[in-house]
């Protein structure tokens, strides 16, 4: 139980401190209540995420005042909160995050083939339908459809890069996850729902409009390993297009072993961008590029060369003057990258 504990503490301060004051709080609570740590500790390692945890609660009717109550409410409950948590994941979608990809994805020439790995419901699918507010120094780039501002807005604010000038010409979009949401499905929506925190209500409302864009024109999501799948869609894309693969917040999720065999698998992949928005420590080879604290943040890279440290949700891009990519691929990487600026912008 103590690893369970100095995990939701970890958690607690690096996560939700300063953004969830009741996740951080509850959080906290947990970690000094024995009976609940008991019965989190039963479950699969995997399973014991605070953010998980909380979602299958809350799902199951919690309070979210006081932390204590909400703690012995969990303990009273639990029989109705595990059978959530074993079947559920955090499958967080959060469109904002698009937000940050479109630096890269606005300066790729000709069509855009999409494949997200890790899709959940497809939101982050549609960067070509959503506004775009980006904040530079004293002004704010407005970027929108040409059919005019869509209800999903996402905010950013750019230091050391200036903000993309378009949308992508997106001509093909689809992706893997290993149990994928139909955004017309209400109840699979109201899952996403769950997961996000609190306070956060203008997520919730970014959600609910991107989930209904989505549930007008679904994008094809292949239930699968995202290892073993990528490479069929990667084949499926329409001759002529730029193929982008791309993640956010999804390896961690993953053993070391399995994240190697991702990145083995996507160099092995020929005209193929990979966009990578992983926190600390998921993607080695891109954290020893970046000089600056990574905790709380995630690092967005292109082909393996780090690009910027970004927002969680999407909400901040600071371009990385970063080093070169990795030796064993710089060849097939410098010719994927020679039509890209080298800060990131």
């Amino acid at each position: 139980m103590r690893d369970v504990a100095a995990a939701y503490r970890r958690w607690a301060h690096a996560e939700a401190e300063g953004v969830s004051d009741t996740y951080f709080a509850w959080a906290m609570a947990i970690a000094d209540a024995p009976g609940a740590l008991e019965r989190i500790a039963a479950l699969p390692t995997a399973k014991w995420q605070p953010n998980l945890v909380f979602a299958a609660a809350h799902a199951a009717g919690a309070p979210l005042g006081s932390p204590e109550a909400s703690t012995t409410w969990l303990e009273q409950h639990w029989a109705s909160v595990e059978p959530i948590i074993r079947a559920r994941s955090t499958q967080t979608n959060e469109a904002g995050r698009c937000a940050v990809l479109l630096p890269t994805l606005s300066r790729l020439t000709g069509p855009v083939a999409l494949i997200e790995a890790g899709a959940s419901a497809g939101l982050c699918l549609f960067p070509d339908r959503y506004s775009y507010r980006y904040a530079v120094g004293g002004t704010t780039v407005s970027i929108d459809p040409p059919d005019g501002a869509s209800e999903v807005i996402a905010s950013c604010t750019v230091d050391g890069a200036l903000p993309p000038v378009r949308l992508p010409d997106v001509a093909w979009r689809a992706g893997v996850d290993l149990h994928p949401i139909d955004p017309r499905d209400a109840e699979q929506v109201a899952w996403l729902e769950t997961l996000v925190w609190p306070e956060h209500e203008h997520h919730r409302r970014r959600l609910q409009a991107a989930a209904a864009i989505a549930a007008e024109d679904p994008p094809r999501i292949v239930a699968g390993d995202i290892v073993e799948r990528i490479p069929s869609l990667v084949a499926e894309a329409p001759a002529g297009s730029h193929v982008v693969v791309f993640h956010s917040a999804v390896l961690a999720y993953l053993t070391p072993e399995r994240r190697t065999m991702f990145v083995e698998m996507i160099e092995s992949l020929p005209e193929v961008t990979w966009i990578s928005n992983e926190g600390e420590s998921v993607l080695p080879t891109v954290d020893a590029q970046v000089a600056e604290p990574i905790a709380g943040i995630t690092v967005l890279a292109v082909n393996g060369r780090a690009m910027a440290l970004v927002g969680p949700h999407g909400q901040r891009y600071q371009a990385l003057d970063a080093p070169a990519a990795p030796a064993s691929a710089a060849r097939r990487r410098r010719a994927r990258t020679a039509s890209l600026p080298t800060t990131g912008a």
